[in-house]
């Protein structure tokens, strides 16, 4: 179902990344997975061969490739609104120290993920569960190194369901296209203990654009956010 993997393995050495043969029948069996799954349960809008390897699964991998300063060995990662698991579970597959918990809202795409990760032997943890729900948690608050969330929600939004996982110095890494900035959600990346550090841009195959913006946790987010859903809905910070 995806390119071949001498084909693919040229576009990675392009790119800087080195994924195994071992690694790419893995990403494979995922694509083929998810496909078959998508015919009863909407994940993914991309279900050709080629534009999901260059869209979900090397677009998820450079994750780690790009920002591989953030996801120290043996990192404790989060990834918010996980859906078909991008870029949770090719995170995971590249980088098999980091401890991966994979969020979702809707029980059908954990339900997914769990099937999903048995399937690839996979060792990431799916939890059913709303983001400011969880973050309230004190196991869940501020207790993760790394936390990345692919589109999602608006900027501002997307602060508030994030920071408050990350623990103090840690990083949130938002994945994006090229349309929106990050300019809307500085006054709530302050508000809520963090700091823009950096904007990581890089173009796929075919010409579209992505950005993951690289946000440092500098001090404890303030216990009243994350706010319930229609407060953050109604009044984004």
């Amino acid at each position: 179902m995806l390119p071949a993997y001498d084909t693919a393995s040229a576009v990675f050495a392009e790119y800087g990344l080195n994924v195994s043969r071992e690694t790419y029948d893995i990403l494979e069996n995922y694509a083929v997975f998810l496909a078959d799954y998508n015919e009863k349960v909407n994940l993914t809008a991309v279900t050709e061969g080629t534009e999901m390897f260059k869209k979900h699964f090397l677009d998820s991998l450079l994750l780690p490739n790009r920002a591989a300063a953030c996801l120290p060995q043996g990192a404790a990662l989060l990834d918010i609104g996980s859906g078909a698991g991008f870029p949770g579970v090719p995170t995971a597959l590249l980088r098999q120290d980091l401890d991966v918990t994979l969020l979702d809202s809707l029980q059908k795409r954990i339900t997914f993920l769990e099937q999903l990760c048995r399937r690839l032997g996979c060792h990431c943890h799916a939890v059913h569960g709303r983001a400011e729900q969880m973050a309230k948690l004190p196991e869940w608050r501020e207790h993760f190194d790394v936390v990345t969330a692919r589109a999602v929600a608006a900027m501002p939004t997307l602060a508030e369901y994030s920071l408050p996982f990350v623990k103090p110095g840690g990083w949130w890494l938002a994945m994006k296209g090229p349309g929106e900035s990050l300019r809307p959600a500085l006054q709530a990346i302050r508000l809520l203990g963090g700091k823009a550090e950096e904007e990581i841009r890089y173009t796929l195959p075919g010409g579209d654009e992505r950005v993951i913006y690289v946000v440092k946790k500098c001090s404890s987010t303030p216990t009243k956010f994350p706010r319930n859903s229609s407060q953050i809905r109604q009044k984004p910070l």
